[in-house]
């Protein structure tokens, strides 16, 4: 007998296969996930939809992304692997609330107008909803077993719970030496962002900086060579890499390349993936970036910058986490606390804080220090205000569309304001939700990098 194989949709995607050992699962927050499956042929698929419709008749995004054009073609692909439609079954889940905050906002209910439309779609086919799960403020994963239909709905994380598990917490003390003990931030990373923030951009001077050093020479040209566009052509050199990538993405690449080293490649911790904070943060970085783009309001390569950095707090604080999961895994289900309580209370510092810190152990710009620090917050940044809201909003769209990457809840009670402080009325929404590139949702960080 073949063991089972687990195969994770993404955002945007759907998949499609007959009688096989194979679970297919999506991470939904405010995503909605439907599956469908004839018991009869065993034939059956799992899509992940982002949005309810395109919100721009020329959208060069993936059709599959949106409930309206998705779900039909969904359907077809189910029909024509050998499924009848008469015998489909389907399941619903996912839509969580953005919010809600007043009932003027109720435009942010993405996930429960998507719900809507899929509900329409599968009416008008004849399909029956066997089972649906959505709406509530918290993720949840949709799983359906390819092999015999089987479907369930879970709490996110619940996997990784174990109820019996002793809980070991860190004293404040050794929070305070595992600072000390993180290695600060090579010298030449730290000149680029100092380049970024005072706007001096010399990409000449930017070079011949990152070849003084050459472990981030040679982290930037691996990343350079594992980017799914890199592929067709070997970048050999930082002259050739800056040739043939232009500026913009040079520079994204090399401080991705010094931030990456910080980010533990396990599952264990804050990531509930492979590689998941970092992925996240590369997430955050290239939304904060569109985000930027699209407002005006602030820098874009200050942007990526800080979106790359926010969570930087993390990396302290990750290696106590796995310990200490069962405790802040039932604070953070059983409530609504928000994200930085439930660490103050488990930890007793929260990773703004200590992001914050480390950021003023590196001498980082004031700038980039004051995203770390008040990105749960940013109502509260003192000086930079526009650029901390920029990376809330792509925190917030990376922990709610594309999750299964990290622990994170961001209090979204801010969203009406933080939008309104960079220029966008609350039911433009949407749109910045439809400013997340289709490679966000890859499995690889370095072609999420090329996505801006």
């Amino acid at each position: 007998m073949s063991a089972m194989q687990n195969y994770s949709v993404a955002a945007g995607q759907f998949y499609v296969g007959s009688s096989k050992p194979m679970m297919l699962q999506a991470y939904l927050g405010t995503c909605v996930g439907v599956s469908l499956y004839d018991d009869q042929s065993m034939v059956g698929g799992l899509i992940h939809i982002l949005l309810p419709e395109p919100l721009n008749p020329d959208s060069t995004h993936e059709s599959r992304r949106y409930a309206v054009t998705g779900v039909p073609e969904f359907i077809q692909a189910v029909i024509d692997a050998g499924a009848k439609k008469d015998h489909l079954k389907a399941v619903i889940a996912g839509g969580a609330l953005v919010g809600p905050l007043s009932d003027q906002d109720l435009a942010l209910n993405i996930g429960g107008r998507t719900v809507e439309v899929v509900r329409r779609i599968l009416d008008a086919e004849n399909i029956p909803v066997q089972h649906s799960e959505t709406g509530g403020f918290f993720t949840c994963t949709l799983n359906l077993n390819l092999q015999n239909g089987a479907y369930h709905i879970e709490p996110f994380g619940s996997n990784l719970y174990d109820a019996d598990a002793s809980v070991i917490t860190p004293d404040p003390e050794e929070i305070e030496m595992a600072m000390t003990r993180i290695q600060p931030i090579p010298q030449v990373a730290l000149k680029v962002m100092r380049i970024i923030d005072e706007q001096t951009y010399d990409i000449d001077l930017i070079s011949s900086e990152v070849q003084k050093d050459q472990v981030i020479t040679g982290r930037t040209l691996q990343i350079c060579n594992s980017a799914l566009f890199a592929k067709k052509r070997k970048i050999e050199s930082l002259d050739h890499a800056l040739v043939y990538l232009g500026q913009e993405l040079f520079v994204k690449y090399v401080i991705s390349a010094a931030v990456k080293t910080y980010f533990n490649p396990t599952t264990q911790g804050y990531s509930l993936c492979q590689g998941g904070l970092y992925h996240h943060a590369v997430g955050t970085a290239v939304i904060a970036e569109k985000i930027a783009r699209f407002t005006g309001e602030t820098r874009p390569t200050l942007a990526y910058t800080a979106g790359l950095l926010h969570d930087i707090g993390k990396v302290v604080l990750d290696q106590y986490i796995a310990d200490a999961y069962p405790l802040f895994y039932r604070i953070f289900n059983e409530g609504n606390d928000n994200f930085t309580d439930i660490e103050k209370e488990v930890f007793g510092h929260d990773h703004t804080e200590v992001g914050s810190r480390l950021a003023r152990m590196w001498s980082l710009p004031d700038s980039l220090r004051e995203v770390i620090e008040y990105h749960h917050q940013p109502q509260k940044a003192p000086r930079h205000g526009k650029l901390a809201i920029v990376v809330y909003l792509a925190d917030l769209l990376m922990s709610r569309f594309s999750t299964g990457l990290e622990m994170e809840r961001l209090d979204t009670e801010l969203i009406a304001a933080a939008m309104l402080r960079v220029g966008l009325e609350t039911d433009r929404f949407p749109e910045i939700v439809d400013l997340i590139p289709d490679q966000i949702f890859s499995v690889s960080p370095e072609g999420a990098i090329e996505a801006a």
